[in-house]
C-alpha cells in the first residue's frame, strides 16, 4: 500500500513539473524547434534552444552537414549556446540531439538544396503565345439549304477541346483547319479529327456542311490559336539562360482553360499609360510591343506558376544586373519588402510593400503570400496592383522570395503572390530531388494577359 502511494505521489509530482515547465520560455523554445529543415548549401544556420544542459549532436551524414564546425558524426554541445549548422553538400541527413549521449530528445530531418542565385527582373514584357493545335472556344449554327445545325457539336467536339490533327495533317493554326474543311467539303468526304480533351487523345468523324450564305464549307465551330498581352519578367538564370515570368498560368478568355503551348515569344514592351485601380476594377498597364522582329526569348511552358523558356540575354533597364540569392518559402517573413516593376516607359523601379501573411506550403501551390502596397508613389500612380504587373519580383532581406500574381478585386492595394521556389522548379533551375529523400511533398483576379486575339468561325 505504501509503495502504491509513493508511485501515486511520484506521478503527481511529474505531472506538476510538466505543467510548470510548459509555461517556461525553455519549454516553448524546445517545442518550436523544427522537425524538418531545408537549408541552402554554404549558408550558415543558427539554432537556439536556450536549454541549460549539455548534450550530443549526432549527424547521420557529416559530409552533408557540420555542427559547430566539426566534421565528426558525434559532437558534444551545450544547448545553452546557439547551435551553428553549416550545410556542406547537397543531400539529406538526420540531426539528432541526445542527452547523456544516448537519450534522444529531438530528431530533425535536414535537406540541403543547391545554392541558387538569379537576376531579378521587373521589366514589362510583351507575350505572344501560340497554342498546340486549334482551341475550340464555342459553337455556331451553319445555315445550309436543308437545315441549320452545328456538325461539330453533333460529332461531340466540345468547347475546350484542342484540334491537333485533321485527316492525318497536323494543325498548327486556324488556316489549316479552314483549308482542310473546305477541301473535304468539296469532295463530299468526312474529316477524321484528332483532338485532346483533359489530357487524353480522342478521334471523331465529322461531315462539313455547305454554308449557302457564306459560300464556304463549315463545321460550326469557333476556334482560336493564339493569345497576346503584357506581363512582367520575374527572373533570369544566366547559366542556363532560363527565365520565368507572370507568376500564374495564361488561360483562354472564353473557356478559362490553360493554353497548351505550341510556340511562343516574349518581346520588349513600353508602358505608355496606367489605368488606376479602384474597388471593383483592378486597373491595368497599357503598353505597346517594341521591335517585334527582335525576339527576347521563347515560351516553352505555361504552368500554374507562369510562363517559362530560354532567353539569350538579360534585358536592359533592370535595377541590378548581378544575381542575388533566392529565399525558400520558410525564409519569407511577414513584414516589409519591395517589388520591382515598371509603371512608365521601360524603367524598372523598386516600390515598398508589406507581406501581410505567408501560407505554409510543403508542396507547390499558388497564392502563398498576401501582400499590400504601401509605397505612396506607386499608390498615387496605379492605385496599387494593376493588370500587367503580375510576375513583378518580390524582394526581402536581400533575397528574391516571390512574385506578384493576383490583385484583390475589391481592394486593389492588396493581392496575392507566389513563392519564388515554385517558379524556379517549373523553370528547371531548382531541382529539390537532387537532395535524397525529399520530405516536401477572398475574391482575386489574375493580372496578366490583357489582350486575347479573336476567334474564327469554321
Amino acid at each position: 500500500m505504501e509503495k502504491r502511494d509513493k508511485k501515486k505521489w511520484l506521478g503527481f509530482l511529474l505531472v506538476l513539473l510538466l505543467i510548470m515547465g510548459s509555461t517556461t520560455s525553455v519549454f516553448h523554445q524546445f517545442t518550436s524547434f523544427p522537425k524538418e529543415m531545408r537549408l541552402v548549401k554554404g549558408q550558415l544556420q543558427q539554432l537556439d534552444l536556450s536549454m541549460p544542459v549539455s548534450a550530443t549532436a549526432s549527424v547521420s551524414k557529416p559530409d552533408i552537414l557540420q555542427v559547430n564546425g566539426s566534421t565528426q558524426s558525434l559532437v558534444p554541445i551545450n544547448l545553452k549556446h546557439p547551435l551553428m549548422i553549416q550545410p556542406q553538400a547537397i543531400g539529406q541527413t538526420f540531426l539528432t540531439l541526445k542527452l547523456f549521449g544516448s537519450l534522444p530528445i529531438k530528431r530533425v530531418n535536414v535537406q540541403v538544396l543547391p545554392d541558387l542565385q538569379v537576376i531579378p527582373g521587373g521589366q514589362t514584357i510583351g507575350v505572344k503565345l501560340k497554342s498546340s493545335g486549334a482551341l475550340v472556344v464555342g459553337h455556331h449554327q451553319v445555315q445550309s439549304n436543308q437545315s441549320v445545325r452545328s456538325p461539330a457539336e453533333k460529332a461531340d467536339i466540345r468547347r475546350g477541346d484542342y484540334l491537333t490533327e485533321m485527316n492525318g495533317m497536323k494543325i498548327k493554326q486556324v488556316s489549316d483547319v479552314a483549308r482542310t474543311v473546305n477541301d473535304a467539303g468539296r469532295k463530299r468526304l468526312p474529316i477524321q479529327v484528332t483532338l485532346m480533351r483533359d489530357g487524353k487523345e480522342k478521334q471523331v468523324n465529322v461531315h462539313p456542311v455547305y454554308n449557302s450564305q457564306e459560300d464556304v464549307y463549315q463545321l460550326g465551330l469557333y476556334i482560336r490559336d493564339s493569345a497576346a498581352g503584357v506581363g512582367t519578367l520575374t527572373f533570369y538564370e544566366p547559366q542556363k539562360k532560363a527565365y520565368g515570368a507572370l507568376g500564374h498560368v495564361i488561360t483562354d478568355v472564353d473557356t478559362g482553360q490553360a493554353i497548351s503551348v505550341g510556340d511562343g515569344q516574349i518581346l520588349q514592351s513600353d508602358v505608355t499609360s496606367i489605368e488606376k485601380g479602384k474597388s471593383g476594377d483592378p486597373g491595368e498597364k497599357r503598353a505597346i510591343f517594341l521591335n517585334e522582329d527582335q525576339v527576347m526569348g521563347n515560351i516553352s511552358n505555361n504552368t500554374q506558376f507562369g510562363i517559362f523558356g530560354k532567353m539569350s540575354n538579360f534585358p536592359q533597364g533592370g535595377i541590378q544586373s548581378q544575381p542575388m540569392p533566392v529565399g525558400l518559402a520558410e525564409q519569407v517573413e511577414e513584414g516589409p519588402a519591395q517589388i520591382y516593376t515598371v509603371v512608365e516607359g521601360q524603367t524598372v523601379k523598386a516600390y515598398d510593400i508589406e507581406i501581410v501573411h505567408t501560407q505554409i506550403q510543403k508542396s507547390p501551390a499558388t497564392k502563398g503570400l498576401i501582400i499590400k502596397v504601401t509605397d505612396p508613389e506607386l499608390l498615387a500612380k496605379t492605385g496599387g496592383i494593376v493588370q500587367g504587373m503580375s510576375g513583378s519580383p518580390i524582394i526581402q532581406n536581400g533575397k528574391l522570395v516571390g512574385a506578384v500574381t493576383h490583385v484583390f478585386v475589391n481592394d486593389p492595394t492588396s493581392g496575392y503572390g507566389t513563392f519564388i521556389e515554385w517558379m524556379l522548379q517549373d523553370a528547371g533551375v531548382l531541382n529539390t530531388s537532387e537532395a535524397e529523400g525529399s520530405f516536401w511533398e477572398s475574391s482575386a483576379s489574375e493580372i496578366v494577359i490583357t489582350c486575347t486575339l479573336p476567334s474564327y468561325p469554321i
